[in-house]
């Protein structure tokens, strides 16, 4: 059984490291996060042992960045890489209930929870986070860093962009897209292309604010 490091002691961390044990996927050695109060301490039987650049004190394990943000999820990898911690270091966690069609693809570091299903030719870039009871339709693509909340449901076609949010029982259309850094709030109905950096929220949704993408 492979070893695995959780990076950051997140809500998500606990929900990673349920699914790796009910699952025997992966054997956790620890977490790591930048808190230095948490040094030491067990989460739900798992220590933390030091900050998250500390991962490569462990070069025998696979790391996943268990961060709700897509954009911390983003910093988190970008630091690391700087430590020589590549594509290759980054597990995929996946529920034990989740089938994968053959033609669909799953990338590195990313996290599918429980009750997520996955349309034919769905293809997720890395890092993407997948909450519980989410339905991705027939050729959904997410690029990097995209993280869908619980009970999203995508039409067949859509298109979300890098580090894009998508909120709680948030629906997008059939063959829509949502840009790069935007957000969909939680219970929208997206029946129209969001722009990149944009935030959209009700039924249906509107635009609410824009940010430029060079903005922190």
């Amino acid at each position: 059984m492979s070893e695995l490091i959780l990076l950051a002691a997140s809500g998500l961390a606990r929900e990673v490291l349920a699914v790796v044990r009910t699952s025997g996927q992966y054997d956790v050695v620890g977490m790591l996060d930048d808190d230095r109060e948490l040094l030491g301490v067990s989460i739900d039987g798992a220590s933390v042992l030091g900050p998250i650049d500390e991962a490569d004190r462990f070069p025998e394990a696979f790391v996943v960045v268990c961060l709700e943000s897509g954009r911390h999820r983003e910093a988190v990898v970008h630091r690391l890489s700087s430590l020589g911690i590549l594509v290759d270091r980054y597990a995929t966690v996946l529920h034990s209930d989740i089938r994968v069609p053959d033609e669909s693809r799953i990338g590195a570091g990313s996290i599918l929870l429980q009750n997520v299903t996955i349309g034919p030719w769905v293809v997720l870039g890395n890092h993407v986070v997948v909450m519980p009871m989410v339905n991705l339709a027939y050729n959904v693509q997410a690029d990097d860093f995209a993280t869908f909340s619980a009970g999203v449901s995508t039409g067949e076609g859509c298109r979300i962009g890098r580090v894009a949010h998508i909120g709680m029982n948030a629906s997008i259309a059939e063959g829509m897209s949502v840009g790069p850094y935007a957000s969909v709030g939680m219970g929208a109905a997206v029946l129209d292309h969001v722009p990149p950096g944009a935030t959209w929220v009700g039924v249906p949704a509107r635009e609410i604010r824009s940010i430029h993408l060079g903005d922190d």
